[in-house]
């Protein structure tokens, strides 16, 4: 063998075994390596819907503004709900009235001799006394209720977050229990990474990951925790509350994702996170 042959036959033996440890390189890193390029940013979104219904009167903020916790969101007329609190009042003052009546006619007949008074009266007049005293506390509760209908007209965000998804305006009427807008949590912010089942044994809680955001930015993380379960589509249960079981069964199985859930550690200057936006996950066993 001429000394050509035999460099050209160790040169072409070096890249075959090159491609060989290449492509195993990659094999393992596609296929065993913790990452995923199927990710998502998820945040804490609260629907904010108001207690009592009425026309909006004021509306201080806007959509994608960001808020405190305890600012208002909006504000829905008052009128009624004023009306309200002075009838619940006038009703306390004549319920006490004649609570206030039927007790002191119950104490002035315990005090008659019994020769002037029966025993039958003395404990009607005291039954009377009792019932007027729990229709003024009945009065009382109504009230109460009234005052909070009355301080629920004004809307507060319960968390420091953005506005989003804004669907009233002012002049529009605001039904009880019907959302009219929603805040993400600023502060709220966490990853949701579907892995693979064949990468789960290589992930554990507190592994370190780094989130490469599709804008460009790069987020620091960790392993918060791992799904404990996600839907069998393929065991349906029947009218019966049996198990559907399929006759037929796909010789290729693919691995189904788990998904495990990344806590932010921080978020750089300039980073803006949206809830829904998708991500790359690598996590760096430890």
């Amino acid at each position: 063998m001429t000394t050509r042959k035999l460099i050209g036959f160790v040169a072409t033996a070096a890249i075959f075994i090159a491609a060989l440890a290449t492509g195993r390189t990659l094999w393992v890193h596609y296929m065993d390596e913790p990452w995923t390029r199927d990710a998502r940013v998820r945040a804490e979104i609260v629907n904010i819907a108001p207690d009592v219904s009425g026309a909006v009167l004021a509306l201080p903020v806007t959509d994608n503004a960001h808020v405190r916790k305890g600012e208002v969101l909006m504000r829905i007329d008052p009128s009624h709900y004023q009306v309200a609190v002075e009838q619940a009042a006038a009703t306390v003052a004549a319920r006490r009235a004649e609570w206030q009546m039927r007790r002191a006619d119950a104490l002035r007949r315990a005090d008659l001799d019994n020769l002037v008074v029966s025993k039958e009266s003395r404990e009607n007049a005291l039954q009377s006394a009792a019932s007027a005293e729990a229709q003024y506390r009945q009065a009382l509760a109504t009230l109460d209720a009234a005052k909070l209908n009355l301080a629920r007209t004004t809307v507060f965000s319960p968390i420091d977050g953005y506005v989003t998804n804004l669907s009233v305006y002012r002049g529009d009427y605001a039904t009880a229990g019907t959302p009219k807008l929603a805040i993400v949590g600023s502060d709220s912010f966490w990853v949701n990474g579907y892995f693979e089942e064949t990468k789960l044994p290589r992930l554990k809680v507190g592994d370190k990951a780094r989130i490469r955001l599709m804008s460009g930015g790069t987020l620091e993380g960790h392993v918060e925790s791992i799904s404990r379960g996600i839907y069998d589509r393929d065991n349906p249960v029947s009218r019966e509350l049996v198990a559907d079981v399929n006759p037929t069964f796909n010789w290729v199985r693919l691995a189904q994702r788990v998904p495990v859930r990344i806590h932010i550690d921080r978020v750089p200057a300039g980073v803006v996170l949206a809830a829904g936006i998708t991500c790359t996950v690598v996590v760096s066993p430890s």
